[in-house]
């Protein structure tokens, strides 16, 4: 075991394999209740990074770890084509958890045409990167862990604000698209809640309550900045990676209902307005 891994720690409550963007905000909010967060990170000077605010890390794969018994998991690790490599390695200790919360995408719902995904809604990938989420899914649901289904994140330092001041940034229209999102901060509350209100095995959607276009989205990021917004270029005269194409070749409105009812979670932040207003305001302390 990494002999680093856990000195002078108090009893970790949260573990996050994969202890990113999104388990930081969650983090943040268990801290200020005195609750102690580690995970895993890809290198050593992410470790470090996060060591030096008081989180306990350790680099996986590499570091020999077991995580403590009785904390409440975060995986957020992508999934490969065999599902989810923190279910190979560490699916035999899960019993030991208290609670194991599955981050996992919209994506496996694949193209519905503008029709709202329910998380009733049979899923049907279009990506390999979907169809490797699904597999993880099962894998995950098979345990008793609760499956969260994400859309765009989006928050302070990695939002539409950013994008909009990209060198040669564009607004890609493609006329009926629209995406769904949510804002790391609200994401955070409802991992919050479940960690408290355990549902094994089920599956929730997270999201704001307006899916919107991606280019009505910049539009409004740049009147916040004041500046003009990103010249708009057409879907079809894009030029667009493959990648990107998959990306918009999904169009879905996403369904928050059951969060909602099961959780009494409600998003501070139910649009991309009120979300985008959040992150210029971080942008400017």
């Amino acid at each position: 075991m990494d002999q680093d891994w856990g000195k002078n720690m108090p009893a970790v409550q949260l573990f996050a394999f994969g202890f990113g963007y999104v388990a930081g905000f969650l983090a943040a909010r268990l801290r200020a209740h005195g609750v102690a967060c580690g995970g895993t990170v890809r290198s050593e000077a992410g470790a470090a990074a996060l060591r030096e605010p008081g989180y306990d890390a350790a680099v996986w794969p590499g570091a020999d770890i077991v995580p403590p018994e009785g904390a409440d998991w975060l995986i957020s690790v992508p999934p490969d084509q065999e599902g989810c490599p923190v279910f190979r390695a560490f699916g035999h200790l899960a019993g030991q958890a208290r609670t194991i919360s599955y981050l996992s995408t919209t994506g496996v719902y694949g193209d519905l045409q503008g029709g709202w995904a329910f998380e009733e809604t049979p899923v049907a990938p279009l990506s390999r990167e979907a169809i490797n989420r699904a597999r993880a899914e099962e894998q995950w649901l098979s345990l008793g862990a609760m499956v969260f289904r994400l859309p765009g994140i989006y928050g302070p330092g990695r939002s539409a604000l950013e994008r909009v001041r990209e060198p040669g940034a564009r607004r890609i229209v493609k006329p009926g698209q629209v995406f769904s999102r949510i804002h790391a901060g609200d994401l955070a509350v409802l991992l919050e809640l479940a960690m408290g209100r355990v549902k094994r095995g089920e599956i929730f959607n997270v999201c704001d309550d307006e899916p919107a276009p991606a280019d009505e989205v910049l539009v409004h990021a740049a009147g916040l900045l004041g500046v003009e917004p990103p010249p708009a270029v057409a879907f079809e005269d894009a030029g667009l990676s493959p990648m990107a194409q998959r990306f918009y070749a999904e169009c879905k409105r996403v369904s928050n209902a059951k969060a909602k009812a099961v959780f009494g979670w409600r998003p501070e932040f139910a649009t991309y307005r009120e979300g985008l207003a959040d992150c210029l305001s971080h942008s400017l302390r």
